[in-house]
């Protein structure tokens, strides 16, 4: 595949294939890191460092009030970074929405903690965590735009795979480095990190994204705008303001994308953000969970992830052949009912665990990896920025942003039974069905219209 940009007809200028894969998958990756460098901090370090000491519950749920409330931010990110892409570009914003990613991830690695200055330091976070989902508000439409608009015919579902790939790639990368730094600083406290690790070392993964982010920035740089962009600009089809456009004709559009969404992110978070927490907890602890190390849990999640990797790359020709909702409604009803199997399969000893990881990451891939395609095919080029970035992270809200408080709640209303996690997805999934159901098919859209 050639790296220059090559010449449609007409004199117009195209991204190349491998240009356009690297570009949509790097960013992706990037902003994946740095969110899972959050959430992993998020039940390693910040009840420890952020938050008043004394109840270690209370703390917990507080840092998942600060992770979910970079979800908030998220729509609001769309909005801006949607009005910006859909006047003036893909290529602008995307870099726009980089360079606040990483300078607001780089920043946490260096703020003081709780005990340095009291009540400054989870503001500051707060802040931080905020600007982290404001700035992944912009970066996965505009990712999933770039891959999508410059895809080859009849390839649009395998290419939008691969800014979902950054999920698996991200997770694996941040956790990865908090495995090495964890076993260079061990701890003799299982439940607890060390104390150097408190101290410095979990500040790594967070100072390290600034060098993701050059390399990040440099493949984007490279771009040329997308095709459907410049016809756009040239049949003065451009809106002055998206966003009023997108909700005046495309409201239905907007309400079927955000649940189309609902199962992916609520399955999202609980198997990584919740499934850390319950995998760590001690058995007979206040809230019982697995009783599993770090170290050991991590390595079995990295190993679920694999599949996550897998399964996204695979529903790419899946959903190309059988279509975007027919594909995501075999995978919808698969959720539901993987929902009601938490506890034989959570009781099955670490052969249940397993498998429940792997199950659970590998439907995460199946219905993930259709979104990239899916999404964007619901919206007309002149609002697509938009409005694919609005369903996208209003549904951040009704599943991410509350799904981490929710599980700890129900977990604990059970007594420390995951029973009530697991009923909980299969409700959400059960929503995501019904807007399948609502739905068309969008495979034969004309992605330049």
């Amino acid at each position: 595949m050639s790296s220059s940009p090559a010449a449609l007809s007409g004199g117009t200028v195209a991204n190349p294939r491998s240009r356009v894969i690297l570009a949509s998958l790097i960013g992706t990756t990037i902003e994946f890191y740095d969110f899972y460098v959050y959430a992993t901090a998020a039940v390693l370090v910040f009840p420890h460092l952020f938050f008043p000491p004394g109840n270690d519950a209370t703390a917990l749920l507080a840092s998942f009030a600060v992770f979910g409330a970079a979800m908030v931010a998220r729509p609001l990110g769309a909005i801006f970074f949607g009005h910006l892409g859909d006047k003036r570009g893909r290529k602008v914003t995307l870099v726009g929405a980089l360079l606040t990613m990483g300078i607001a991830t780089f920043l946490i690695g260096a703020l003081p903690t709780y005990h340095q200055v009291g009540w400054l330091a989870p503001a500051l976070l707060m802040l931080m965590r905020l600007a982290q989902g404001f700035a992944l508000g912009g970066e996965w439409s505009g990712a999933a735009l770039v891959a999508t608009e410059n895809a080859p015919a009849g390839k649009r579902a395998v290419y939008g795979t691969f800014p979902q790939l950054g999920a698996p790639l991200g997770f694996i990368l941040a956790n990865g480095l908090f495995l090495i730094i964890a076993a260079i600083l061990p701890s003799d406290d299982p439940s607890r990190p060390s104390q150097a690790f408190l101290d410095w070392g979990w500040r790594i993964p967070f100072l390290f994204s600034i060098v993701m982010v050059a390399v990040g920035l440099w493949v984007r740089l490279n771009l040329v705008e997308s095709t459907a962009f410049e016809k756009t600009v040239k049949a003065g089809k451009v809106h002055s303001l998206p966003l009023v456009s997108v909700f005046r004709t495309h409201t239905r559009q907007l309400v079927l994308g955000t649940f189309y969404m609902l199962a992916t992110y609520v399955l999202f978070y609980l198997m990584t953000t919740f499934s850390l927490s319950y995998g760590r907890a001690a058995v007979n602890g206040a809230l019982p969970g697995l009783g599993y190390d770090y170290t050991t849990f991590v390595l079995m999640m990295i190993i679920g992830v694999v599949f996550f990797g897998i399964f996204t790359m695979l529903s790419g020709p899946w959903a190309d052949r059988w279509g975007r909702r027919g594909t995501l409604i075999g995978v919808t009803l698969a959720i539901i009912a993987f929902g009601l199997l938490w506890v034989p399969m959570l009781a099955g000893g670490t052969i249940g665990v397993m498998a429940w990881l792997i199950l659970g990451f590998s439907l995460m891939g199946m219905t993930f990896g259709p979104m990239g395609a899916l999404l964007p095919e619901l919206f007309p080029a002149n609002v697509r920025y938009t409005g694919s970035g609005i369903s996208y992270n209003v549904s951040s809200i009704l599943g991410a942003a509350v799904a981490p408080f929710i599980a700890i709640a129900l977990w604990s209303w059970g007594g420390g039974s995951p029973f009530w996690v697991g009923l909980y997805l299969s409700a959400m999934a059960g929503l995501t069905l019904i807007a399948l159901l609502m739905g068309t098919e969008t495979r034969d859209v004309d992605i330049e219209a």
